[in-house]
């Protein structure tokens, strides 16, 4: 048994250093994917006039239900559920592991820039969202697709660019697969387990045992399809984001006096010329990565999500979706940050070969020494919500490529995956989960890129229309 895991861990290794060389090339240092997405957050937040700042009280309204919708509009769940449906997908290790990891590999400087990242991607999420429900699709039993495979096509085939479009949506599915497999199911498992295995020694040697368990778990709710998902992470997440967070808020009361200087930690070293990894850039990079990896703003996925919200405002729908980065990496990532670096965990552990849920672990473990064995739980339901939404994301990237009844095929191999995630070694995980979720924001950006015109128009008209509302 030990000579087939030691041979598909380095079998797997192989295959993402050879990815790796081929996506992300750099120039100065600076990959130019990264660059990319700084570019779009930062073009997005300008030509929607500063839609996370203006529109944020708005979101608000809208996400608690104060514009009311009836019931001949089109749409599955409230724009409540979509936001939490999305949430569930992108409220996972990331917030946890995933800032751990940023501050091992770039300092605390790197939370600050995950911050500005956050900031700035709450505007990619306006515009892919708008997009989702935009070009959405209602199928003949009444149910509703979208994300980017459609509004890639419908709407560059609008602008004359029907063949433009097509290739971006089926690279857009392509890379999606990838994504689901790698950051939405093979993180998950690769650092729940970590987490597990800190707390509890004994079973540091049945990573493969733990991978076939969380598979069969998770077999069994995906094949209820998205309704049973629906129900199970609109249970899951609110009760998991809560005991997280007071755990979080009980260490920061305990190291209070702290809290000052390493905000101050944080501005201070995100500016460092000396920084961990490639001094100033490395420590930017690695803020952009992570905060990428925790929110997925320029990614396009949570358009999936809201595609099928009861909307007849596509504007409305990706005005509420703003509040995603801000209660994802601005508040939880933060908070984990604070955690790390008033608990003294930063200074003692960087450099060492340990996992970012481990780190996070031992963080708690310095205030409450029971709470390790809380958070592992909570790790590993954060896990498991992720993994599930990511496979309905993953299914649904399948069909628009090879079509919805080979579909079973796709959650075959998501399932396959969950155990080889939970045996390979963690550099491999996270350089593959990185590179398969940026790889979206090529054609994503690209096409949202185009289409910012009629967003800008409709985002105005809708201003305009708001009183009526």
């Amino acid at each position: 048994m030990n000579q087939f895991l030691d041979n598909i861990d380095r079998l797997f290794s192989s295959l993402v250093s050879l990815i790796e060389q081929v996506l992300f090339l750099e120039v100065a240092h600076f990959p130019v994917i990264i660059l990319w997405l700084l570019i779009g957050g930062i073009f997005f937040t300008l030509r929607m006039g500063f839609i996370s700042i203006i529109g944020f009280l708005h979101a608000v309204k809208i996400a608690l239900g104060f514009y009311k919708q009836n019931d001949q509009v089109k749409g599955e769940v409230s724009s409540f559920q979509a936001l939490a449906t999305a949430l569930s997908a992108s409220i996972g290790l990331g917030n946890i592991a995933g800032v751990a990891i940023a501050i091992q590999m770039g300092g605390p400087g790197a939370v600050f820039w995950m911050t500005v990242a956050g900031l700035l991607g709450m505007s990619n999420k306006f515009v892919e969202c708008t997009l989702g429900v935009k070009y959405r699709l209602v199928n003949p039993d009444g149910t509703i697709i979208g994300g980017p495979m459609y509004y890639l096509s419908q709407g560059l085939k609008e602008m004359g660019q029907e063949t433009l479009g097509k290739g971006l949506a089926i690279f857009y599915g392509i890379a999606g697969l990838g994504a689901a497999i790698g950051g939405g199911n093979m993180f998950q498992a690769n650092q729940s387990f970590a987490a597990l295995a800190v707390v509890v020694p004994a079973v540091k040697d049945y990573d493969w045992l733990y991978g076939l368990i969380v598979a069969l778990l998770v077999g069994l709710v995906i094949i209820g399809g998205i309704s049973r998902i629906g129900v199970l992470t609109s249970k899951l997440v609110p009760v998991m984001v809560f005991f997280y967070l007071l755990g979080c808020s009980w260490v920061l009361i305990a190291n209070f006096n702290a809290i000052p200087a390493a905000f101050w930690l944080m501005f201070n070293n995100a500016f460092s010329l000396s920084g961990m990894e490639g001094g100033l850039i490395g420590i930017l990079v690695q803020g952009i990565r992570r905060s990428a990896f925790s929110n997925g703003a320029g990614l396009g996925s949570a358009a999936i999500a809201h595609a099928v919200a009861k909307t007849k405002e596509p504007v409305q729908e990706g005005i509420v979706s703003i509040l995603e980065p801000f209660i994802d990496t601005i508040i939880i990532c933060n908070v984990t940050a604070l955690v790390i670096i008033t608990t003294g965990m930063y200074g003692e552990s960087v450099g060492d070969n340990i996992s970012g849920s481990t780190l996070a672990a031992m963080a708690f473990g310095q205030v409450i020494d029971w709470f390790p064995f809380v958070l592992v739980g909570i790790i590993c339901l954060f896990g498991f919500s992720t993994m599930i939404t990511w496979c309905y994301y993953g299914e649904q990237c399948w069909a628009y490529v090879f079509g919805q009844p080979s579909s079973i095929i796709f959650k075959v191999i998501f399932l396959a995956c969950i155990f080889i995630g939970s045996v390979v070694n963690l550099g491999a995980v996270v350089d593959f989960s990185d590179m398969m979720l940026l790889t979206l924001a090529i054609p994503n950006l690209l096409g949202c890129l185009l289409l910012s015109g009629k967003v800008a128009t409709l985002l105005k008209e809708y201003w305009q229309k708001l009183p009526s509302f």
